[in-house]
């Protein structure tokens, strides 16, 4: 059995709130980071922006933000700056059309969309000279991570070595209709005022492709922009389709690797479904760590820059537990 009970996450009074939690991260904290960015051209003809902080380590940490994020979410860079001080070296891959840049294909990123973190290892292995990996994926990301590392359970690269993931969509069905209720309002909004100005970007770009402007703001929900345009742009059928072949929660038990997932039970994002219990007990490889609070992404322990991070020290000594 890999399901944690005794987690060491225990928040003062403020932080036990899931909202409070889960915006304060993005809103209040603020790390510097001395990133190199370094633009890495895909088989497909598009590109991917990697920001990369180098302590001179012969291990690498490979961070993959959530939904709408990239290398400059709060997040990314309060981990950045712990692993960092922890000798790993950080590449923060920004996904398709994160960087600040519009990639150039109509396709761009979805939660399931492996192949894009196949090619960045392959890139950094052939690149540089570390002796181990390490992947960190949030939320999206954290999806996207369990997915690769159970569909290529059989040809992983060897050096990658362990794994965490945060606040994971397993089910993005459920995820999806979790969001969408009424006291989400706030965070379903953020994110559609960024997927539809992208959108529309593209149905500029692409005036012949099957997006129009009309279509694109009526979007309403997750269900609706998936339907509109994740799915047709990437080869799914619509958008159970899309979610059912790219939920994560169906790759853990061929997960060979130490893998921790962390979250929260109070996670506002989260529907029941997207906590994999019966899958930690019967994957020794698959550690779940479920915490009462923390809310979506967020795990701050007080209001200290310094000594409230514990999700970040969390990851840490677990990848440095599992070498």
């Amino acid at each position: 059995m890999a399901l944690l009970h005794n987690s060491t996450y225990d928040p003062k009074i403020f932080f036990k709130s899931k909202h409070f939690n889960t915006i304060y991260r993005t809103l209040f904290l603020n790390f510097k980071t001395n990133y190199q960015r370094k633009r890495m051209e895909t088989s497909d003809g598009d590109f991917l922006d990697l920001d990369l902080s180098i302590v001179n380590s012969n291990k690498i940490a490979i961070v993959i933000h959530g939904l709408e994020g990239s290398s400059n979410s709060n997040y990314v860079k309060s981990l950045t700056k712990v692993l960092n001080d922890n000798s790993f070296d950080v590449a923060s891959i920004n996904l398709r059309g994160c960087s600040g840049e519009p990639n150039r294909l109509l396709s761009s990123y979805h939660s399931g969309k492996t192949d894009d973190l196949t090619e960045v290892i392959s890139y950094i292995e052939n690149q540089y000279d570390y002796d181990d990996f390490y992947l960190v994926g949030f939320s999206l990301g954290g999806n996207l991570i369990l997915k690769y590392l159970g569909e290529n359970n059989f040809k992983i690269q060897a050096k990658v070595k362990s794994a965490v993931t945060v606040s994971v969509p397993c089910d993005l069905k459920g995820s999806s209709i979790a969001i969408a209720k009424f006291w989400n309002m706030v965070y379903m909004q953020r994110f559609l005022i960024s997927l539809k100005q992208k959108t529309l970007h593209k149905s500029k770009k692409f005036p012949d492709s099957f997006l129009k402007e009309e279509s694109i703001l009526k979007v309403k929900n997750f269900y609706d922009f998936d339907n509109l345009y994740t799915a047709p742009a990437h080869g799914f059928i619509d958008a159970y389709d899309y979610w059912k072949k790219n939920s994560s929660k169906q790759f853990i038990p061929n997960i060979k690797i130490p893998t921790l997932l962390i979250t929260a039970g109070d996670d506002p994002f989260l529907s029941n479904s997207c906590i994999p219990t019966h899958e930690a007990k019967n994957n020794d490889n698959f550690s779940l760590e479920i915490t009462k609070y923390g809310g979506h992404v967020g795990f701050n322990s007080n209001f200290s820059n310094e000594n409230g991070l514990w999700l970040e020290n969390r990851i840490v000594q677990f990848l440095q537990e599992k070498k």
